[in-house]
This record gives structure tokens, sequence and C-alpha cells, in this order.
């Protein structure tokens, strides 16, 4: 593990080091709990340099979507609590609530689990208000436009809109899971974007513009550290605190791209060419990552600050990202 390892980290470096981002942290497991981690740059340059450590917090944007929301959906059906296959309005009934054939009340668990739904990749529900229940009810009245089924934060909002409504209270009232939490002290966090619309450099609460809007959302939001990530990864490979029928459905394919929840191998995918097919991983916008290659039991993360201070900036993410697959998966 040794080899791959720092073969995979020299990648890191040197994105670092050519300033085309500001630090990360990388860090693989076994199945057997072996693992490795190494941070390098800084977890801050902006308004004043701090160096990026293993302790380092970061926001891990879209890992929300499969470290919490994912779970939690998929425990709810292990219970028997929802039915997948039924639409979201058997828990939320009020979705579209003026017009009974709408297609949005049509849509089930499962279809939004694999972003196979017409809803809009993203839209800029902050804009709208900073009332959070306000919001809500925008969310779950609009007349959304349909168009072909593309990878959606609004299927992981009403995802979570679900979990809140059986649960009585917001996401951010809930317990965010062992070692994860949905904000952070900035001084152990890794810096964000200066926000335009906050007007301010972000560092320990959510990047995410609509999260931060709803004080709580499923699609973002969740802070985590590499060794609280590794944890939720190991806990997979063992299939420890987790329900079998869960794992199983997290590596069951439902498009060419997705299983539920989860991104699968395919073309120029973010794990790398190198992966096995049993293999499922995610990515944040905020510059994060976990895979878990089942076959070959181990999982890897690479957990970034590449939108500090700005994401308007070519940080070199997307190779950077195969790069480190490969070195992970390579024989």
């Amino acid at each position: 593990m040794m080899d791959r390892f720092d073969h995979a980290f020299a990648h890191l470096q040197t994105s670092v080091t050519a300033g085309k981002i500001p630090g990360g942290v990388l860090g693989i497991i076994n199945a057997d709990g072996q693992r490795q981690t190494r941070a390098t740059g800084f977890a801050a340059l902006q308004p004043t340099q701090r160096e990026m450590t293993e302790q380092t917090w970061f926001d891990l944007a879209s890992l929300t979507k499969v470290i919490f929301t994912t779970s939690r959906i998929l425990d709810l059906a292990d219970q028997g609590k929802i039915d997948l296959d039924a639409p979201l309005i058997t828990v939320l009934p009020d979705l579209h609530q003026y017009d009974n054939e709408a297609w949005e009340r049509k849509v089930t668990f499962r279809q939004c689990l694999g972003h196979q739904t017409p809803f809009p990749a993203v839209e800029p529900i902050y804009t709208y208000g900073r009332d959070p229940e306000l919001l809500r009810a925008f969310i779950l009245q609009r007349e959304w436009r349909s168009g072909p089924s593309v990878y959606s934060d609004i299927n992981f909002i009403l995802l979570g809109l679900a979990l809140e409504r059986m649960a009585g209270k917001t996401i951010w009232q809930m317990d965010a899971g062992p070692g994860f939490a949905f904000s952070s002290a900035p001084e152990n966090t890794a810096a964000t974007e200066d926000c335009t619309w906050r007007k301010r450099i972000l560092c320990g609460e959510v990047h995410d513009d609509n999260c931060s809007a709803l004080q709580g959302a499923g699609h973002a939001g969740l802070f985590g550290t590499v060794g609280a990530v590794l944890d939720f990864a190991h806990d997979l490979l063992q299939g420890r605190n987790v329900a079998q029928s869960s794992v199983e459905l997290m590596c069951t394919p439902l498009s060419d791209t997705t299983t539920h929840g989860w991104q699968r191998p395919h073309l120029d995918w973010s794990g790398g060419a190198l992966c096995s097919n049993q293999t499922i991983g995610h990515t944040g916008f905020t510059g994060t990552g976990l895979w878990i290659d089942f076959e070959r039991g181990h999982a890897w993360t690479l957990l970034t600050n590449r939108v500090h201070p700005s994401r308007h900036f070519n940080s070199g993410i997307i190779g950077l990202r195969h790069a480190v697959g490969d070195a992970f998966s390579a024989l």
C-alpha cells in the first residue's frame, strides 16, 4: 500500500506546488482497517495562511448525498418505512398539491437516488429569499421545468425534505453521524470561497448557497475529516453499522453511470480507469471525493479546498482525481 500511496500523493503534491489548489489531504483504507493519510499545502490562504493537517475539517459538499442522505433513505427502506418505488408523495403529499396529474407527483424515491427524473441539474433557490420555511414551500409547490434526466441537486433536496418530514425536524437538527457535523470551527477547517452573495470568505459554514438559504438540505452541508470519511468507507467495506441490503443497493446499477445514490465506473468517471467494476464513488464541488472498490477491498478519499478563494479558476481537479484513482488502482 505504501508505494501506491506515495505515487498517488505525488500527484496531489504536484497540484499544490503548481498553485492549482491551496492544499489537500489524501487517505486510503483497506478492508482490514489498515489506513494511511497525509496532508499538504494550506487550509487557508486568505485572510491569513493556515497549514493543512490530517485533522483539518472539510466542507464535504455533495458527499453529503452519499454519506448522509442515501444512507438514511436506504436504511428507512430496509426498515420497511418507505418503498423505494413509491412516489415521494407518500411522504410529501403536498408536493405540487394543486395539480394531481403533475409529473412531479409521480417521481419515486428510487428515481431520485439514481438521478432518473426530469428535474433540472441545479436551481438558484437562494435567490428567491432567505426564509428557509418559505423556500421549502417554494420547492414543494413550484412547477419545475422538465427535461432529460441529469445529475440533479433537486433530487436530493427533495429526499432531504422527505427525511425532515419523517423525522419531524430539520436536517441540521439531526445527528450528522459519527465524526461528522453540519458546521465546524473555522480555525480547524479548510476555507472555501470568497462568496459574492454572503460577502465573506466561507470557513466552517456551508459553501453551497441553496443549502445555506435552506439552513440544511439533503444535497450538501456535511463537514468531516479524512478520518471520518475513511471510517464511513470502512463500515461499508465491512458491512458494519449498515444493512447488507443497503450496501447491495449502493452497488446496484440504475443507469450506465449511477447506482442507488452513488456513481459507478464509466468513461472518464472520477475514480479513474483502473478500478474494478465493483467500485462506487462520488465527488463534491468544493474539491472532495470518496471511492470504494469492493472487489479489491479498499477505499480512498481525496479532500481539497480547490474553490479557495474562488471557483473561477482551472484547478485541474478532474485530472487530479483520475490520476489519484489510477495510482491506487494499479495492480
